[in-house]
């Protein structure tokens, strides 16, 4: 039997010969529009299930926005939060503090650090009203509010919204607060104000939903080029502003970039993971800046991973991916907004304008003249960023008196003052230091952040803050640094205080010490960390568990000495510790601390 003879058949029945002439021209009628049955695959299945975080599950359950009202159950009886409310209350910037305190902490929302004289004298108002009285500077130029009972959050929330302020999304899988440059608009060296940008963005966010269920915390920040950095580099996204020359006839970018101002854009930053955010070579323009970033962050949201929370950030991703297809997924939910541009070839690097500006020491603190002339900045010295609400006040006095009723938080833990005219500088300073305020700082004592610590956070392993001002303290009464330092201190391996990042870097530990029963506060010692476009580096390991006190403050000292001793002509710390080796550094201390000429 040949096979034009076989039966055709279908679902057990024969094929009468006219439905047989039917479907041979059927099938010729696709063979000629070159369609065959391998063209037509089955439709894919359901993709794997990924295992999701107990975090999602909760989200999904209850999205946190709307737990709202569980706020208000818990407010009505002074009840602590259950469990899964713990972590939702976060959406509303309310963080249960226990076992270290049975209470809240509220974290703000203050995109680019600006409020004003009276927002500013209204928090302090509320801190004494119903929280421990003082406001905490945070280091995304932000402020947080410790403690708080139960009973008084629907109070707090009504407060800080009716002066201007809100709390939403500052916590666990939001986008946290957007940080700026904090001279932006009156900075006589940077290359754009940026401030309007960041509001825009800020509303953005406030009017989209999908930005509140990321799939873990996301950092974004905007650098003007202006004199205070913002450690841009540090963020899951970082936009640099550059200037760019018009491109010469034949270039690849010609018609496409303009002589004028653009944002380098980076991504994948987290300095607790030690990751920097790198160049994706790509560039934008900054009427576009808020469409790309959005872009950006949907990518990660749709993208991120939900199923294991120490993954779960934007640089994960983009190992996972690379560059190239991250930047194909923004582009498909943009028109033209994204611009290539190689940083690694002088073709297009040649087109950036070099942006010089002069190296001040800590020039968050103290006086500095602004773009305008006559007019000044005053930068005001908060140790380890704890602000009393009298002191806040008096701040905000000075504000209105003397400057324009505006005041800028920085990253630095301090604030600022702008607009003083210089011939009112002086007056300023007086009325700031009967309030116990001063505007001046050691080299030594203007760089140094820190932390919460374990005095109200439970993570920290230390009293960060308290170690911070105890080292700061001991050093300056034994020796004087000409160059500046930053030292950051940071109470756990999140790295709040981005301890990776400092000149000398603090990340709190428990220290086996003889004699002691249990293991006492300490530290392990890190060297030579930087941020910005000339001084990105991670800080090396020098010395592990070291106690606090006498042993940690002595050996800083001989580090200190050490580099004071070895330095080249004009040679930063930075420069010093990172020519250097680790094993020399530690051999030179060691003998500084013996008493042996080095």
């Amino acid at each position: 039997m040949s096979i034009n003879t076989i039966p055709k058949v279908v679902a057990g029945e024969a094929i009468q010969p006219e439905q047989e002439q039917w479907l041979d021209g059927f099938f010729s009628g696709l063979k000629d529009k070159g369609l065959t049955f391998s063209d037509a695959e089955p439709e894919a299945g359901p993709s794997p299930k990924v295992k999701k975080t107990n975090e999602e599950k909760l989200k999904e359950e209850l999205f946190p926005l709307d737990a709202y009202s569980g706020i208000l159950k818990k407010a009505k009886k002074d009840e602590a939060p259950e469990k899964d409310d713990i972590f939702r209350f976060k959406w509303n910037g309310l963080f249960w503090l226990a076992p270290v305190h049975e209470g809240y902490m509220c974290r703000l929302r203050i995109p680019g650090g600006e409020v004003s004289a009276a927002q500013l004298t209204e928090l302090s108002n509320i801190s004494d009203d119903i929280a421990w009285g003082y406001l905490q500077v945070t280091t995304r130029n932000n402020f947080q509010l410790r403690v708080i009972q139960p009973k008084d959050t629907p109070e707090l929330l009504r407060r800080i919204q009716d002066c201007g302020l809100h709390s939403r999304g500052s916590g666990a899988d939001n986008l946290r607060n957007f940080t700026a440059n904090p001279t932006s608009g009156f900075d006589p060296y940077e290359l754009i104000d940026v401030m309007p940008l960041i509001k825009e963005l800020s509303d953005y966010i406030v009017n989209h939903l999908e930005f509140y269920d990321l799939p873990r915390k996301f950092n974004i920040s905007y650098d003007s080029g202006g004199i205070i950095g913002v450690a841009e580099d540090t963020n899951d996204i970082g936009l640099r502003a550059i200037k760019l020359q018009e491109p010469p006839p034949g270039h690849p970018l010609e018609g496409v970039v303009h002589e004028g101002i653009y944002f380098q854009i980076m991504l994948g930053g987290v300095s607790g993971h030690k990751e920097f955010a790198e160049n994706c070579h790509a560039i934008c323009r900054p009427e576009d800046a808020t469409e790309v970033v959005a872009a950006l962050t949907r990518v990660f949201i749709r993208n991120g991973n939900r199923g294991n929370r120490g993954k779960a950030r934007m640089i994960y991703l983009i190992k996972e991916w690379g560059f190239e297809k991250y930047l194909d997924e923004t582009r498909s939910l943009l028109d033209d907004e994204l611009i290539n541009f190689s940083f690694d070839d002088s073709l297009y690097t040649d087109l950036i304008v070099p942006h010089v500006k002069p190296e001040v020491a800590h020039p968050q603190i103290g006086v500095h003249p602004q773009s305008e002339a006559g007019k000044n900045w005053l930068g005001v010295y908060v140790p380890v960023g704890i602000l009393q609400s009298d002191e806040a006040r008096a701040i905000a006095d000075v504000a209105n008196e003397f400057g324009s009723g505006r005041v800028r938080l920085t990253i630095f833990q301090n604030l600022i003052i702008p607009d003083i005219p210089t011939e009112l500088i002086k007056a300023a300073e007086e009325k700031l230091a009967t309030a116990g305020l001063r505007c001046t700082a050691s080299s030594i004592r203007g760089g140094v952040s820190a932390c919460t610590g374990n005095r109200y956070c439970k993570y920290a392993s230390s009293d960060t803050k308290g170690h911070a001002i105890e080292v700061v303290d001991y050093l300056e009464s034994r020796l004087t640094l000409d160059k500046p330092l930053n030292i950051h201190v940071t109470g756990c391996p999140h790295s709040c205080a981005q301890h990776y990042i400092g000149d000398i870097g603090l990340l709190a530990c428990k220290v086996a010490v003889e004699g002691s029963e249990a293991p006492v506060e300490g530290y392990h010692v890190f060297v030579g960390g930087g941020f910005g476009p000339d001084k990105k580096r991670l800080g090396r390991q020098l010395f592990k568990s070291v106690a606090a006190g006498k042993e940690l403050n002595e050996k800083i000292e001989a580090l200190l000495k050490v580099y004071l001793d070895k330095r080249s002509p004009n040679e930063t710390f930075l420069d010093f510790s990172t020519r250097n080796e680790i094993e020399v550094l530690e051999s030179l201390t060691l003998k500084q601390l013996e008493g042996v000429e080095v």
